[in-house]
């Protein structure tokens, strides 16, 4: 029995040198008699050992808790620390774990309610390493005291009742709450954060960009911006996948010439109207953000992937899209009456929702002037330009099947395009998926998976073509004719060119498409540019500590052009060593999904009350109230106190204006600290 004895206590003393030696702790009172004191925890991780996070994820190792016993105080928010926790899969527990090393330092601010005070601080944790994990903590009592705490208290509860709190300084306390996303060697303690960062800059932006008549911009002009951002949308996509559609479509309008031109016509015209009724319906009902929380919606891309899935079977002749058998007899008896306009408008609405997910940022700035402003005449011309220059060529697409269909020998080959459609549909339906996966942060369609699916695709249909390959409407290959040999090499070509993107190359042509190389576990490519900071004021602080003007960059996951410009432009050698060494760059999602700490009640320009749930609300709302600006990507430079250093930067794959864009912020900001 004592030998049992010595033993247990010989394991328990080295189970408790270990854990001591894993994680130093050191719990002080900071602050102590003002109104705002804290509870300052510094944890030492010794090198070799993770110290797992707050929000580490079920499945991993156990979480960090921190319990607060108070008597005479109040916490206030959540433990925050100094630095971003570091994220890494685990093969063993098959999730990305999230730990600290070296030496973070976190802190849970107080609010005394009576002349002494105390809270009871304890700690649980673990922390591993290569040969395991132990168990760590630590445990104090901790007193204060503040002789003005009650009466403060009771002052500014009468200040609450009697008085509104300003929209921008609930937003700052807000943030008072949230774990901040810092480099490793920052120590931002003693900045604080600024409620003028938030202030309006458009005049500062329009002094830079040469435009200080910007405010009475004629109708004309609005026209032709939105003329040039609907002929933009056409080249995204988000609008490829409905050419196909609305060729099968107009297929089976079994019309004559000049009935099939008004059909097309009366089908363009549903376009123009639809975009711009729908687009101020949203903009008045909902604000101008509203297009694009529609177009990172989970269920908006989701219904969209597998409708174009549905397509993609029924053009591989899986079976054949048809209303019952009595709607068609009915529809064919009045077709001469009725002329199927219905079904035309239902087209054409189609098209709108399935390409919002592309054009919603773009017609996002024609409509935050209405968001803005009281007049509504500007937005709507402009919206009627961009649906106009959408619109044209569909009704091009729609008045060319009854040409088709005029010619006197279709064969085998209408059946082929339909086919081979089919295989582009299953491509672009994983673009839906990936804009759902990426703005809930679900992790199933990472970039290697998504390309890997792609070079299936394009390597089957590549098989198809050359006739190796067929499917229930097909008529049998005797010969593999020059066109079909040709595209059929382009196709293996495009699903070779894919191969090394599996590695992490950067594969410029469908950046659009493929999900960031950020989301790939596997990755040789050094190239990528990473942003320092993902949080506004947090961004401005680490500008402040480290004397740089800051990059923001509006973006979003559901953002092709961000993507596309990412790839074109931050790839270039001297662009990504000016972002690394000369700024601090903050990358703010308008369509991030992750839930504020506390929401936040704000007031638009017109007056509008709204309420942002999500971090991507609150960067949305940022980019419009202090740039006056709504779509993405949207490049600005500012000092430390939040005013633009050179014009803003727009969706452009143009190095050599963005070097200078680049350079003219750096200029500005050394002589702004002379």
């Amino acid at each position: 029995m004592k030998r049992l004895f010595l033993s247990l206590s010989l394991i328990l003393t080295v189970i408790c040198a270990v854990a001591a030696d894993a994680v130093g702790w050191t719990i002080t009172l900071v602050d102590n008699n003002t109104d705002h004191p804290s509870v300052k925890i510094t944890a030492k991780v010794n090198p070799g050992y993770h110290l797992y996070s707050v929000d580490n994820p079920a499945g991993g190792s156990m979480p960090l808790s921190f319990y607060f016993d108070t008597k005479g105080c109040q916490t206030v928010g959540q433990t925050v620390a100094d630095k971003k926790y570091k994220t890494e899969y685990d093969d063993i527990f098959e999730v990305d774990q999230h730990f600290y090393d070296g030496t973070v330092v976190f802190t849970q601010k107080l609010k005394p309610t009576a002349k002494d005070f105390s809270v009871n601080v304890e700690i649980q944790g673990q922390a591993c390493n290569d040969t395991g994990c132990v168990q760590v903590g630590d445990a104090k009592m901790l007193k204060g005291s503040f002789a003005a705490a009650k009466e403060e208290a009771k002052e500014e509860a009468k200040t609450a009742e009697a008085a509104e709190v300003a929209p921008l300084t609930e937003m700052t306390d807000s943030l008072q709450s949230a774990e901040p996303i810092l480099t490793p060697e920052a120590n931002l303690s003693g900045v604080a954060a600024d409620k003028s960062w938030w202030d309006n800059v458009e005049a500062e932006l329009r002094v830079f960009e040469d435009a200080p008549e910007q405010q009475s911009r004629s109708l004309w002009y609005i026209f032709i911006a939105g003329f040039i951002g609907g002929l933009i949308a056409l080249v995204t996509p988000c609008v490829w996948p409905m050419i196909p559609m609305t060729v099968s479509f107009f297929l089976k309008q079994n019309k004559s010439r000049s009935k099939s031109v008004g059909t097309a016509s009366i089908y363009g015209l549903s376009i123009i109207v639809i975009y711009v009724v729908l687009g101020l319906a949203v903009t008045i009902i909902f604000g101008a953000s509203a297009l694009n929380e529609l177009a990172t919606s989970a269920l908006f891309n989701i219904i969209f992937f597998l409708l174009l899935v549905v397509f993609a079977i029924s053009f591989m002749g899986g079976f054949e899209l048809t209303l019952p058998a009595s709607w068609t007899n009915k529809m064919d008896s009045k077709v001469d009456t009725t002329t199927g306009l219905l079904s035309v408008f239902f087209m054409a609405f189609t098209l709108v929702l399935v390409s919002f997910s592309c054009t919603g940022p773009i017609i996002g700035t024609l409509l935050v002037e209405a968001a803005a402003t009281s007049n509504f005449v500007s937005p709507a011309v402009g919206m009627f330009g961009f649906a106009l220059a959408l619109a044209l060529p569909f009704t091009v697409f729609a008045m060319f099947p009854t040409m088709l269909k005029a010619m006197p020998k279709s064969g085998g080959w209408m059946n082929t395009v339909k086919v081979v459609l089919g295989f582009l549909e299953l491509a672009l339906a994983l673009k839906f998926l990936s804009v759902a996966d990426l703005a809930y942060g679900w992790r199933i369609l990472d970039r290697e998976v998504f390309v890997s699916l792609w070079i299936v695709i394009f390597f089957l249909l590549g098989v198809y073509l050359l006739g190796k390959l067929r499917f229930p409407h097909d008529d049998e290959v005797e010969k593999t004719g020059v066109a079909r040999f040709m595209l059929a090499c382009i196709s293996f070509a495009f699903a070779v060119y894919m191969l090394p993107g599996l590695w992490g190359a950067p594969l410029k042509s469908i950046s659009a498409f493929s999900p960031p190389i950020s989301t790939q576990d596997f990755s040789l490519y050094e190239g990528e540019v990473h942003a320092q900071v993902d949080d506004f004021e947090e961004g401005m602080r680490l500008a402040q500590q480290l004397n740089k003007p800051v990059l923001l960059d509006f973006s979003g996951y559901g953002c092709v052009n961000c993507r596309k410009m990412e790839a074109a432009v931050w790839t270039d050698p001297d662009v990504k060593a000016s972002i690394d060494n000369d700024f601090i760059l903050v990358t703010l999602m308008v369509d991030e999904k992750k839930a504020l700490p506390e929401p936040i009640k704000i007031t638009e320009k017109d007056g509008t009350q709204r309420t942002l749930r999500t971090y991507g609300d609150k960067w949305s709302y940022l980019q419009r109230s202090k740039f006056g600006a709504n779509a993405q990507p949207f490049h600005v430079i500012v000092d430390q106190n939040g005013h633009p250093l050179a014009p803003s930067f727009v969706y452009k794959e143009d190095i050599p204006g963005y070097k200078a864009f680049l350079e003219m912020g750096k200029t500005n900001y050394k002589k702004e600290k002379k």
